[in-house]
């Protein structure tokens, strides 16, 4: 005859047990919540007298230090020994950093660049092909807006190798306008008209003054280059301005831009190549049998 044995849970839940539970409860309940509100108060403090980068270490320093905390007391209210955790802990961190050496590299990587500080959030980097604005840099890797509003992450291992242009690290940038003109104008007719240009544009410093440098004699124009300054963030609103006026003034001006002049040459063994002149009506007015391009 087989008899059910009835549980006493009056019994098995003891006060030894309600009252580290409730600590443990208290602790996620309230503790975590109460560090990721301080570290969010931490960032706005220190944004208005850090850079966003620093204002955004030390949110995160407090805000991984809190959890670290509330972690390791709830482990001792559980009954947990730390000495054993910890040594439990060494020996997994030695297998992880076997399996993991580029995330190791990454993050020895990601050191030197905070400290280094060759760009900060909020700069417009160029790595390779990829260009954008920086939304955070992290331990492992650096994240990226591009243009074109697309998200890249960029391994810090590769920021370390690669060639890295920090391209609003500086309050001013310059403008540089490659232009030709027509091998009949006149070089000091352009340069006046160029310097008046720039001159006359509210975007353009005086301070460094322009550039105005005759490049090359090209194969099919003059060939020079003209560099105005501007405060970084009218970079893109003057070189559009820029290229507009200058335009716009060389045909007030009856400055020839030209266009690539080609040469076709068939052979010795080959006749000339005819050539057929029309009006504007398209009617054929003249003929030239014989015309050697």
């Amino acid at each position: 005859m087989t008899t059910l044995a009835v549980i006493d849970w009056q019994s098995l839940i003891t006060r030894d047990m309600i009252i580290p539970a409730l600590r443990v409860a208290l602790l996620l309940g309230i503790g975590l919540p109460a560090v990721i509100i301080t570290a969010a108060l931490v960032g706005r403090a220190t944004a208005k007298r850090l850079s966003a980068q620093s204002a955004m270490l030390a949110r995160k320093a407090v805000l991984y230090f809190g959890i670290i905390v509330i972690f390791v007391a709830v482990f001792q209210q559980t009954g947990y020994k730390l000495t054993a955790l910890i040594g439990a802990a060494g020996i997994a961190g030695i297998a992880i950093g076997f399996a993991s050496q580029t995330s190791l590299s990454n993050i020895i990587s990601g050191i030197f660049l905070i400290s280094e500080k060759p760009f900060q959030v909020g700069d417009i980097i160029k790595v390779g092909e990829t260009k954008g604005t920086i939304l955070s840099i992290d331990l492992l890797s650096v994240k990226l807006r591009t243009f074109d509003n697309q998200f890249v992450r960029m391994p810090n291992e590769t920021l370390i190798k690669e060639k890295v242009t920090n391209i609003t690290r500086f309050p001013i940038r310059r403008v540089d306008l490659n232009i030709g003109v027509a091998y009949k104008e006149d070089p000091k007719k352009v340069r006046d008209v160029l310097l008046d240009i720039a001159d006359k544009n509210s975007n353009c410093l005086d301070e460094p003054e322009p550039l105005f440098r005759f490049v090359n004699f090209g194969d099919s124009a003059l060939e020079f280059l003209f560099a105005v300054w501007c405060v970084k963030s009218d970079y893109l609103k003057l070189s559009t301005e820029m290229m507009l006026e200058i335009k716009e003034r060389f045909d007030a001006e009856g400055i020839e831009i030209p266009f690539p002049h080609r040469t076709l040459y068939t052979g010795s063994a080959t006749g000339p190549l005819p050539i057929r002149l029309v009006d504007s009506q398209d009617k054929q007015i003249s003929k030239s049998e014989s015309s050697q391009l």
